[in-house]
């Protein structure tokens, strides 16, 4: 059994049927060693009683916002003096409060004032986690850092059938469990990555890009803070994150950003579409098309960052490309491994409709010098971050495979 001595973990219960699942969870917990905490939000009382979870911990449950028996503001305290929060089950309601700031109950107060890891396990109707708003705050939380446990397919309590139902106990104990014992696996590795693709301006309003997204850079970028490394990010597309976050455009900004970090950085992983070339020449103003029936735009080749830096590296240095092709992908990526004297490179087919270029999902290639192969059947970009530091540093056994 795992040790979780000394951790102090606060379950936020909200209202619905799974609620009376999270008994057993803490039970778990408590049996690891886990100083356990519960708030309650107010319509969580309908589904299970402070006296259970009060008798399950040892502890005081907490519901109300302001308690008079106590000077200090709870939200605040409770917030300071836990390691992790999770949210469990977590509703619709509640997701899209503490997506928008909303501070309306205790719960949600603790969650806007919560530094450390917050993990959410949703369980809801399966249409309304279908909902196109509810998937944005999802994605919203995750892209601040937030872990979601997705829920699970099933028979739902409502007689709908479909995804919606609380993940299982077992899988989000072990989550928790996995997520203390990683995290401070990369303390010390500086990691320097980038994310998203170039845009090389041909006038003030038209640039050439392409249709990269940045969300599989920023995704291991989440992944190595996680685990404890010092990130930086460089890249082209906006990202409040905890950690450096460095704003470029072209390809030229890209590679004097690169050049100026890559001398202190463990590891480089260029998970960006940098632009092979850009317009010779900015016109000032914008090109009207009177009079033209026909627009040369005359390229030119950007800087090699990888190529260029591979050159420069010390032996204790790692470099990691990508690798985006249609056709041959293998091919393309053993070839761009030696040429460019990489440590490793990450390939995927750009061709396939259900992921790559702006999907939250990938299948990727995992390919090191010694040119082993380790394939990665279609995961969420998330899970993928994780696995690509996993190879790159030999890390066995994460639990995010």
């Amino acid at each position: 059994m795992k040790n979780l001595n000394n951790k102090k973990i606060i379950i936020g219960i909200t209202g619905g049927i799974a609620s009376y699942k999270v008994c057993e969870l803490i039970r778990l917990l408590i049996k690891t060693g886990a100083d356990v905490r519960v708030i309650l939000t107010p319509n969580a009382r309908e589904f299970v009683t402070e006296t259970t979870l009060s008798t399950l911990t040892k502890n005081q449950v907490f519901c109300e916002q302001f308690y008079p028996a106590e000077w200090k503001p709870e939200h605040i305290s409770l917030a300071d003096d836990a390691d992790l929060l999770l949210i469990a089950p977590a509703s619709a309601n509640t997701i899209g409060k503490i997506a928008n700031g909303i501070c309306d109950n205790l719960l949600t107060s603790v969650a806007t004032a919560f530094s450390k890891q917050v993990i959410l396990a949703p369980a809801m109707n399966c249409n309304m986690w279908d909902n196109p708003f509810v998937q944005q705050n999802i994605k919203k939380l995750e892209q601040h850092g937030y872990q979601i446990i997705m829920p699970e397919s099933g028979n739902l309590a409502c007689g709908y059938e479909g995804v919606g139902r609380l993940a299982d106990v077992q899988v989000i104990f072990d989550f928790i469990i996995k997520n203390f014992e990683k995290k401070k696996i990369l303390s010390g590795k500086k990691i320097l990555i980038t994310a998203g693709g170039t845009k090389e301006p041909i006038d003030p309003v038209r640039y050439i890009g392409n249709r990269s997204s940045g969300k599989m850079g920023i995704a291991i970028a989440d992944a190595a803070y996680e685990y404890g490394a010092d990130v930086s990010l460089i890249s082209t597309v906006d990202a409040n994150k905890p950690y450096f976050v460095f704003k470029v455009n072209t390809a030229i900004e890209m590679y004097e950003s690169v050049k100026k970090h890559f001398c202190n950085t463990d590891v480089l992983i260029m998970a960006a579409a940098v632009a092979d070339f850009r317009p010779v020449d900015f016109y000032k103003n914008k090109i009207k098309k009177e009079n033209k029936d026909m627009l040369v735009v005359e390229l030119v080749k950007n800087p090699d960052i990888l190529k260029e830096m591979a050159a420069i590296k010390k032996s204790r240095q790692i470099i990691v490309g990508f690798c985006a092709e249609s056709k041959n992908v293998t091919g393309y990526a053993l070839k761009k491994l030696d040429e460019k004297n990489l440590d490793f490179i990450v390939a995927n087919d750009i061709s396939l409709t259900d992921s790559g270029f702006n999907s939250d999902f990938n299948e990727i290639i995992i390919i090191n010098k010694t040119k082993q192969q380790h394939r990665l059947a279609r995961k969420t970009k998330q899970e993928l971050g994780y696995l690509i530091l996993q190879d790159i540093f030999d890390i066995k056994d994460c639990g995010n495979d």
